[in-house]
Order: C-alpha cells, then structure tokens, then sequence
C-alpha cells in the first residue's frame, strides 16, 4: 500500500520561506512523476510544479522565480523549495505520485501567508 507523509508547511510573514517534503513509501512499482498540488479555500485544486523521474521540471508562472521543486530517487522524497511566499500562495500544499500507471495523493499541508 503506498504511503505519502508530506510535511514543512506552516505560517511565515510575506517574503519567508517554507520548504515542503513528501516521502512515499510502499510503492511496488518504480515512481514515475511526482508534483505538488494546491488548493486555497473555495477554489479547484491546481499544480504547482511537477517533476519527471529523469528530472524534468514544469512550474507554472507565478511561482516561477520563488519555488523550486526538486527530487531524491533514492529517498522516494520530493521537495518543494518556497521563496519570497505571497500572502496568495496561502493554500492547502497536496503531494502527488504516478507509479505503476496510478496517481497518488498525500493528505495535504496548511501553507499560511500572513503578516
């Protein structure tokens, strides 16, 4: 059965910084794409950024600049490094996985931008 831990969200001020993790474990099969999703009160859930096995990476724009996602194969872990956070990037942060051809979700992390 797989299993996603994310954790590192939190409270910061405007301009702080948070860095999001996301370890998988029981994955039978190979992790393929993992990303970060977000989701702000009364909104859809969006990607944030997404990242390939080989490393390939996507962000969409406005966070281009300010967030870096990143991947240790070794540790099933993804990262997501957030600079110069927006009092608009206050959202619940989910990690997700591909593997095996099936995507898997974590339960989510409160990010909170706030002075």
């Amino acid at each position: 059965q797989v299993r996603i831990v994310e954790s590192g969200g939190g409270l910061v001020q405007p301009g702080g910084s948070l860095n999001l993790s996301c370890v998988v474990s029981g994955s039978r099969f190979s992790i393929s794409r993992m990303g970060w999703y977000r989701q702000a009160p009364g909104k859809q859930r969006d990607v944030v950024a997404r990242i390939t096995s080989g490393g390939e990476t996507y962000n969409i724009d406005s966070v281009k600049g300010r967030f870096t996602i990143s991947r240790d194969n070794a540790k099933n872990t993804v990262y997501l490094q957030m600079n110069s956070l927006k009092p608009e990037d206050t959202a619940v942060y989910y990690c997700n996985v591909v593997s095996g051809g099936t995507g898997y979700w974590g339960q989510g992390t409160q990010v909170t931008v706030s002075s």
